[in-house]
């Protein structure tokens, strides 16, 4: 697999102290992301590293797993290295060391290597199809199904909605979709739009008065929970 990018820190990547890592490449292109460097699965300045070598930096590091933490696979978008992390994952679970992915939910595999992790991240960008495949450059139908799959099943899940004002403000379109499920067992936050990544993309940044107001995140909220959603800010 190839890392770009890892490093301790402290529940922003699932609960406790957490070794991240940053894996390199993503199928979504979105026109947001403040990881450019991490969409392309070619970078010269990540190094591919075999799972062993993984697996040995981890029982190495276990000591600093305190406060319930562990490892924390994100991205890019982690789940392009399936047949790395499943028998990664399995060894993990066999020493009890708690794994986190953060994910958009979109691969085929994922319900496989959710069987082997602790804490499930997933990025819920849009819900219409054609808006997502235009924001991102691809369908959103896995992501939708697999969020749907892991709602209904009782699945804890933590999911993010990134606000983008001109893209999703519209907290009915969530709503709409996630109400048709279980989500007893989920709670939400919303990550409002920041241009930190602006620099990365260069002349190539499309994004343009996307900044959304503190009312819209506050309308978010209040509707989120009069339905029943529970709302976090991590």
């Amino acid at each position: 697999m190839k890392i770009l990018a890892k490093g301790f820190n402290y529940s922003q990547d699932g609960p406790g102290n957490r070794l991240v890592y940053h894996l390199q490449g993503c199928n979504f292109a979105c026109r947001w992301c403040s990881n450019a460097d991490m969409i392309p699965l070619d970078n010269p300045a990540s190094r591919e590293t075999g799972a062993d070598e993984v697996y040995d930096e981890i029982m190495r590091s276990r000591m600093m797993f305190f406060d319930g933490g562990g490892v924390t696979f994100t991205g890019g978008e982690c789940t392009l290295y399936s047949d790395e992390l499943l028998p990664l994952f399995r060894r993990l679970r066999e020493e009890g060391i708690s794994v986190c992915i953060e994910t958009n939910a979109s691969s085929p595999r994922l319900r496989e290597l959710s069987e082997y992790v602790d804490f499930l991240i997933a990025d819920l960008k849009i819900v219409d199809e054609d808006r997502h495949r235009r924001m991102t450059g691809c369908s959103n139908r896995e992501t939708l199904s697999n969020i749907a799959y892991f709602l209904d099943s009782g699945r804890e899940i933590h999911i993010r909605i990134p606000l983008i004002n001109g893209v999703n403000t519209d907290p009915g379109e969530f709503i709409d979709f996630l109400k048709r499920h279980d989500t007893s067992h989920a709670d939400f936050e919303f990550l409002p739009y920041h241009e930190y990544g602006r620099e990365k993309w260069g002349a190539e940044y499309e994004m343009k008065d996307a900044f959304i107001t503190p009312e819209t995140e506050r309308r978010f909220k209040e509707e989120f929970e009069k339905n029943g959603l529970k709302t976090i800010k991590t």
